[in-house]
């Protein structure tokens, strides 16, 4: 077998089958069709089995098709992925062994090293692979180790925020209720609250203030949560008044608990990093698609289950916000799923676990799920997944859930289910071996897994995940904080007099305006120790803006806010001095200024009617010139980007669609080459048989003509009349042997041509399927992308409000 054997458009190497009774020299690679992984799939085996190793090598073969995969790790084994060494030298290998392994072998680690290096090499060799097929994996995808919690990976925020959710998954009514209630339901576990969202007092009020919180838009820190506890901003909760339903004082109390965990150092911990969004953990900022393993060895149960809860809810939301798809568009793989997925008990982990395998198929989204513990799975649950990778399991109660598992699935598929010779093969299984059930085939198959690309050097401490992502790891601290709760602080204004101790403005009367322009304050807090608050004037421009570009099929409407200081004296107003103010920043104005505030001095300009139609053209003509919509487009295949879909976003869009139409155009070219392979492979094996008999029947000729002029002959010599009758009839029997000989030859000379014609017509037909492959697979790679910038039509500029704008 070479690489050409495995390596095909959309399939997974995962091993060799095995056959019973056929030698190992043929046995043929195990090829998985990746979109059969849209119906999920779940991997059991206990310790020793082999079921690292092989979900590991799944996902590897889903990065080398450049399918991105989040992996959440709660033993710290899945961060071997990131020791992939395509050179296979002992130093790469030396500062990753076991240094326990060192000590117990007696060798220097250098020795070691060598052997380890040595070993992979040949590991690698017996299956065909190399050094080049690991560059290819690093070339494919990104891989990052993510530790929320923690700075030895990259950390993850997950406490920072309730992010509100965008307009397309607010309109999703039952996937916003699943969405409340996990968020919910995994902070109140955090501090060790299981309350059940229908009975919960606490998990009410929450869900209750999220929801309300959310249908504004509005984003929810911790902070503002707690705040939200004691003044909810609603009365009533169901036909009962608030303080009724729930009191005050135990509202306090509540509120007191939350407020616990925001002081606890280790939920500080928790609020630090990277946001927790999904598309960041899927694609770099470039469309590369990247292995996400998210590292949760190091956090508490409680921290788990709530981290692993916010993660499925923020998964969903992603997911029902992309388009359906029958291939391939991302994997999300549980290692461990014990303790998370229960037959009977619902931890706040198991509700979106469910919804994810009941509707993930319909985006195009993969769960695979991995334990050591089946008796302890919901195989209710299970029956939503299609392939069962089945190793050693530990003990017959295992076994026998398996088989009522794979029974119950089997049933669900339609498909016909032999349990005793099932129970057979399970109890024969050894490490590395696997039993796959998979309802897209015809039947179970027996498979040794293939030996993986990734060093399996064992789970990781953190000392260990932070030298492996020492360079990936931001180093500014600050900057990783947790971002501040909105507050009195004033926009950053281009122009603007921004720092404290800078000198005061002369305070100046309030100016009169046009009656018809509006006033709009920046709020500030009354503080009695402070200085006055000194405003100053600012034009803020409420406009919406029209674009349109028939080739991108664009036709949209977008509101943009500019505010730009008004400067003293005689000067204008410089719109390209304006800076954007995002929707939740602009809503934050009022129409009363701050108790005791001063005014700065102020243009004349802003008492003059004609200075607002003036600035209403400028401004305008500002936008016009300086607001172009930037998309992007893939000429390729006549795609462009979305409003307000990122760069990241769209090349994840274009890899999704260029497999799309990959697999479409796999399908035709299969369809298509099988018959004409299948009539090939017929047309070899009917001449190898014609050729067979040929032979067979030119040598009982030969016998047969041997025989006759044998007998004339001893018949002559023996005494008989050479003329007699007998013995001319025995001559022209010998004469016409004679001549069957040579048909026969000929004969077989024949059926041996027509056999090697066959086999080089099928060559020629195999080699020109390869051929199209290769043409699919170079057709599939990175598509170009171009910058788009589309000028808004400048007669449909409206400046829906021009104010005045006081900011400090």
């Amino acid at each position: 077998m070479d690489a050409l054997a495995y390596e095909k458009l959309g399939e997974f190497y995962l091993g060799r089958a095995l056959i019973e009774g056929q030698p190992e020299a043929q046995r043929e690679p195990l090829l998985y069709d990746s979109r059969d992984l849209t119906t999920h799939a779940v991997c059991m085996g206990m310790t020793g089995s082999g079921k690292t190793g092989l979900c590991i090598g799944l996902l590897e073969e889903a990065a080398l098709d450049g399918i991105p995969a989040i992996a959440i790790d709660p033993k710290g084994d899945l961060a071997n992925l990131l020791l992939t060494f395509p050179e296979l030298s002992p130093s790469d290998f030396e500062p990753w062994l076991d240094e326990g392994e060192v000590r117990r072998r007696g060798v220097t680690r250098a020795a070691l090293a060598e052997e380890t290096a040595q070993r992979w090499r040949a590991g690698l060799m017996d299956w065909q692979q190399d050094g080049a097929r690991i560059r290819r994996l690093r070339e494919a995808c990104d891989m990052a180790v993510y530790t929320p919690g923690s700075r030895a990976g990259i950390p993850l925020a997950v406490l920072r925020s309730f992010t509100a959710p965008d307009a397309r998954a607010a309109d999703d009514a039952e996937g916003l209720r699943e969405r409340v209630q996990s968020s919910v339901s995994g902070l109140l576990g955090l501090i060790g609250k299981d309350a059940d969202p229908l009975k919960s007092r606490e998990h009410i009020l929450l869900s209750q203030i999220v929801a309300a919180a959310w249908a504004r838009a509005e984003t929810l820190d911790l902070a503002g949560l707690i705040e939200r506890v004691q003044n909810p901003g609603f009365d009533r909760i169901g036909v009962f008044e608030l303080d009724a339903y729930y009191p005050a004082k135990e509202r306090l109390e509540l509120a007191m608990e939350l407020n616990h965990l925001l002081a606890s150092p280790g939920a500080a911990a928790l609020a630090e990093g990277e946001p927790l969004e999904i598309p960041r953990l899927l694609f770099t900022p470039e469309g590369k698609p990247r292995i996400a393993v998210i590292s949760i060895a190091h956090l508490s149960d409680a921290q788990r289950m709530f981290f692993v809860t916010r993660l499925l809810a923020e998964f969903i939301a992603w997911m029902r916000s992309q388009p359906g798809t029958s291939s391939l568009r991302a994997l999300l793989y549980m290692d461990e799923i014990f303790g998370y997925f229960p037959p009977s008990a619902v931890p706040p982990s198991k509700p979106p676990m469910l919804t994810l395998l009941k509707q993930a198929r319909a985006f195009g989204v993969g769960i695979v799920l991995a334990t050591q513990n089946p008796v302890d799975l919901d195989y209710k649950g299970l029956a939503n997944c299609g392939t069962w990778f089945i190793g050693r399991l530990q003990t017959e109660r295992d076994k026998l859930r398996v088989l009522d598992g794979l029974e119950g699935a089997a049933g669900s598929s339609g498909h016909a289910f032999d349990r005793q010779r099932i129970d057979a093969l399970l109890s024969g299984l050894k490490s590395r071996v696997f039993l796959l059930n998979n309802v897209h085939e015809s039947g179970p198959v027996l498979f040794e897994t293939r030996w993986t690309l990734s060093f399996l050097r064992g789970p990781m401490t953190r000392e260990e995940i932070r030298r492996l992502m020492a360079d990936r790891v931001p180093k500014n601290e600050p900057a990783l904080a947790a971002a501040p709760a909105p507050g009195d602080a004033a926009p950053a204004i281009s122009g603007a007099v921004a720092q404290p101790s800078a000198p005061a403005r002369k305070a100046a009367p309030r100016p009169a305006l046009p009656a018809d322009v509006p006033e709009l304050f920046w709020p500030v807090a009354a503080k009695a120790d402070a200085a006055p608050v000194s405003y100053r004037p600012h034009l803020l421009a409420r406009l919406r803006v029209h674009y349109v570009q028939t080739k991108a099929a664009l036709d949209a409407w977008h509101n943009l806010t500019l505010i730009a200081p008004v400067p003293d004296g005689k000067m204008d107003v410089d719109w390209e001095q304006a800076t954007p103010m995002t929707p939740e920043a602009a809503s934050r104005f009022t129409e009363q200024p701050g108790p005791g505030v001063q005014y700065a001095s102020a243009s004349s300009a802003l008492a003059d009617a004609k200075s607002y139609t003036r600035w209403k053209r400028a401004v305008t003509a500002h936008v016009y010139r300086s607001q172009p919509l930037v998309l992007y487009q893939a000429p390729e295949l006549k795609i462009a980007s979305r409003p307000g879909e990122s760069l990241a976003e769209f090349r994840a869009r274009l890899t999704l669609a260029g497999r799309e139409g990959r697999d479409q155009r796999f399908e035709k070219v299969k369809t298509a080459y099988t018959k004409k392979l299948a009539t090939a492979h017929e047309r070899v094996r009917r001449a190898h048989e014609r050729v067979a008999a040929e032979h067979a029947q030119a040598a009982d000729t030969s016998m047969d003509a041997a025989f006759s002029v044998g007998a004339g002959v001893l018949g002559a010599v023996l005494g008989r009349k050479v003329a007699s009758l007998s013995n001319v009839s025995r001559a022209r029997s010998a004469v016409r042997a004679a001549g069957r000989v040579k048909k026969e030859r000929e004969d077989s000379a024949s059926a041996e041509q027509a056999l090697a014609e066959a086999r080089a017509k099928y060559a020629e037909l195999e080699a020109e399927f390869r051929q199209r492959l290769a043409e699919l697979e170079q057709s599939a790679a990175a598509l170009g992308v171009e910058e788009l910038r589309v000028p808004p039509r400048k007669s449909d500029i409206e400046v829906a409000l021009l104010a005045c704008a006081w900011i400090p």
